[in-house]
């Protein structure tokens, strides 16, 4: 048998209340679409930031064959040299902090990555790329890019030519679920904005170095609102993990493209 490809997926910390301890949670979405792409998915906790970090870190990352940075809330531009916008919702600092730790290495590994929602905005902020921190101060006539009362908000993607995203969709264009105020600005070097919604705001990054499989979706292809087209990108990112991973000769390769299933 064939040994799948492990996939790690980072997870969201919710600091200690007042009747409830610490938590580390993952929607399920994530691990599950992981499962239906034909590989193992491996949660990974935010490690306190210690002495032990970084080893323990790349311990963990020896094992794996690619890696899903999850969406949450925002990250802190103040990490970035920006100020703090009064619509900016920080995620906890714990999970920020191990995040950026983990893009780094993840970045410096040229390990396969998905990145989702917040984490598409750290890939392209980790690799020299800016973001908008408020799309309706930053671009005031933009369309709609989340709305409050509508948990299935969508609007359209306009999709670039020879990119991941076309193998996905097709030439089309598609509608995609919406739930975001900050978004791309400057594109971090080696990469290209791969799928725009019609005002112009990135909704897909693809890396173009030739050494790195790497996209970052602003949209949740893991998300109840997503369709199963959505979901075929991470049909698209585990096909691609095992192209490039060596440790698979090309008959397994071979087997375990042919395995992926959706059903």
């Amino acid at each position: 048998m064939s040994r799948k490809p492990l996939i790690g997926i980072n997870t969201d910390y919710r600091p200690a209340q007042k009747n409830t301890p610490a938590l580390s949670v993952v929607f399920s979405g994530y691990y599950d679409a992981i499962l239906k792409a034909g590989a193992l998915p491996l949660l990974i906790p935010p490690f306190p930031e210690n002495k032990d970090l970084s080893r323990n870190l790349n311990q963990i990352l020896d094992m794996l064959d690619g890696i899903v940075m999850i969406g949450g809330a925002d990250l802190d531009p103040r990490h970035d040299g920006f100020m703090l916008h009064p619509s900016v919702r920080p995620m906890d600092e714990r999970r920020e902090m191990f995040d950026r730790v983990l893009i780094e290495k993840v970045a410096e590994r040229r390990l396969p990555i998905l990145a989702i929602g917040t984490g598409m905005q750290l890939l392209n902020v980790s690799q020299g790329g800016t973001l908008y921190l408020h799309i309706p101060e930053d671009l005031p006539k933009a369309l709609p890019h989340r709305d409050a009362m509508d948990a299935n908000h969508r609007h359209a993607m306009l999709i670039e030519k020879d990119t991941l995203v076309e193998r996905v969709y097709g030439e089309n264009d598609i509608r995609i679920n919406s739930m975001h105020h900050m978004a791309v600005d400057d594109v971090a070097p080696g990469f290209i904005a791969a799928g725009r919604c019609p005002d112009g705001v990135v909704e897909v990054i693809e890396s173009i170095r030739d050494d790195w499989f790497a996209i970052g979706t602003q949209f949740h292809p893991e998300a109840p609102t997503a369709t199963a087209m959505d979901l075929m990108i991470f049909r698209e990112f585990v096909q691609g993990v095992v192209s490039r991973t060596s440790h698979y000769d090309e008959s397994e390769k071979l087997e375990a493209i042919e395995s992926f299933s959706f059903a």
